[in-house]
């Protein structure tokens, strides 16, 4: 499902047509991810993932018909472009707490894999035939991908979860976007993972916008270069999420591979930064391999942590904070490259090895070749920073009784008035909640 998804999306990397509305796409994505992450916990996962796979791939026909209709529906889709939140949710509902890091290994692997073949196919098909073929395959590759998950996905979400219909009613409390981001506040280790998410995944927003465009006019990779890269560390990030994250959850636990994870990715952002040569590119590229571990690790303390009732909005407010990073990262390294007099822009095969537009052509060697990668190096070191103090979970992880919140459908979900300022103070994850209970049994002692 996720492989067919990212391969249609792999496919349309080299038409460059689905930069221009990063920004808004990022911000709705941010907005809505808890929200549909929320309402997948009391109506279930299969409804929803079908809703957001149709409308993230719903603007690509469109890109051959209307940039106008293309520009409105991708930036509308970007409220139900939040499949990420949902995937891992269902994983958490199938899967046991000791697998949750192995699958979602394997979930993250697959948008590897989609990068292994399909930029490269999509490059031959839009030189060879044009960019409409591209499209209209990444169109049938959408259409299979739904046709899939009607016919094949079973509901994930134990019936006893769920409410008797689809009518029953939902408290505005527990689906409001707004309340879920509130409670990051009140809930200091949802703070922590996701202060550590948005350091970590911003300079990486922001590099797939803009490296491949530096690899051809900074560091002279033809096209051809570039797809091999894209291809190679493809494979070896397949072989880091599978078999290497499971090893290192194993043997150094959940915690300590978020931060060996969080370690490799400020050596590739520094070698990227520093790196002049084409093989300094290739050894960061093995090291960026090695730095993809990171998210799925960080979802797995997520869902070991969270009750199953709140898989959906806790990986929803994960997947919020990535979007936010996607609208915000191309920005913030489009103004780096601005300070430091580095333009990037779109070239043809005949400028090929042509070097970036600089202030004074003749004091390259004084200018730093990649600084905004160097930015992102210092980023993530805040976020490894911040990462230190996130409990590691220990406990069996969820409360008991936690698969009775649903057990009398649409009541459930009705808060009372009186308890309605305890709840909304509840914290979300199951380490914030033992610390409260020991505070309490102490200030009793």
């Amino acid at each position: 499902l996720f492989n067919l998804l990212y391969l249609l999306f792999g496919l349309l990397t080299f038409t460059q047509l689905l930069t221009k509305t990063t920004y808004i796409h990022g911000l709705l994505s941010f907005l809505s991810a808890p929200l549909i992450g929320a309402l997948s916990d009391v109506w279930g996962r299969k409804s929803f993932l079908l809703l957001t796979v149709f409308f993230t791939c719903a603007p690509i026909p469109l890109m051959k018909i209307s940039p106008w209709w293309y520009f409105a529906v991708i930036s509308m889709s970007g409220v139900f472009a939040v499949t990420f939140s949902v995937i891992f949710a269902y994983v958490a509902d199938i899967t046991q707490e000791h697998e949750r890091s192995t699958a979602y290994g394997l979930v993250s692997a697959t948008f590897a894999a989609s990068l292994v073949t399909s930029p490269a196919i999509g490059a031959y098909l839009s030189v060879a035939y044009g960019d409409t073929l591209v499209v209209i395959l990444a169109t049938a590759i959408a259409l299979l991908d739904i046709c899939f998950i009607l016919v094949a996905v079973p509901e994930s979400l134990p019936e006893k979860m769920r409410p008797a219909s689809w009518g029953a009613p939902i408290s505005w409390e527990q689906a409001d976007p707004f309340a879920s981001l509130r409670k990051v506040g009140q809930d200091s280790t949802v703070l922590l993972i996701c202060i550590t998410v948005f350091l970590s995944y911003l300079p990486e927003a922001g590099q797939y916008s803009s490296f491949f465009l530096y690899l051809r006019q900074v560091i002279s990779f033809s096209s051809a270069t570039v797809a091999a890269f894209i291809a190679v560390v493809g494979i070896l990030s397949i072989l880091a999420q599978t078999v290497v994250l499971g090893i290192l959850m194993r043997s150094i636990g959940n915690k300590n591979t978020i931060l060996l994870g969080l370690g490799f990715q400020i050596l590739q952002l520094a070698w990227y930064g520093f790196g002049s040569q084409p093989w300094m590119m290739w050894a960061a590229g093995a090291v960026a391999a090695m730095s993809s571990i990171t998210f799925p690790a960080i979802s797995a303390i997520v869902s070991r942590n969270a009750d199953p009732d709140q898989q959906g909005v806790v990986q929803g407010m994960i997947t919020g904070i990535r979007g936010l990073c996607n609208g915000l990262g191309p920005a913030l390294y489009g103004f780096v490259f601005y300070l430091f007099h580095v333009e990037l822009t779109d070239t043809d095969g005949s400028e090929k090895g042509a070097k970036p537009n600089m202030a004074n052509p003749t004091d390259e060697s004084a200018i730093i070749p990649g600084p905004p990668f160097l930015f992102g190096a210092c980023s993530v070191l805040l976020s490894l920073l911040v990462a230190l103090f996130i409990p590691e979970h220990t406990g069996p992880g969820m409360r008991p009784g936690a698969y009775k919140k649903h057990s009398n459908g649409a009541q459930s979900h009705s808060h009372s008035p009186q308890g309605s300022g305890a709840e909304g103070k509840e914290p979300l994850l199951e380490d914030s909640i033992s610390a409260n209970q020991c505070g309490e049994r102490h200030s009793l002692i």
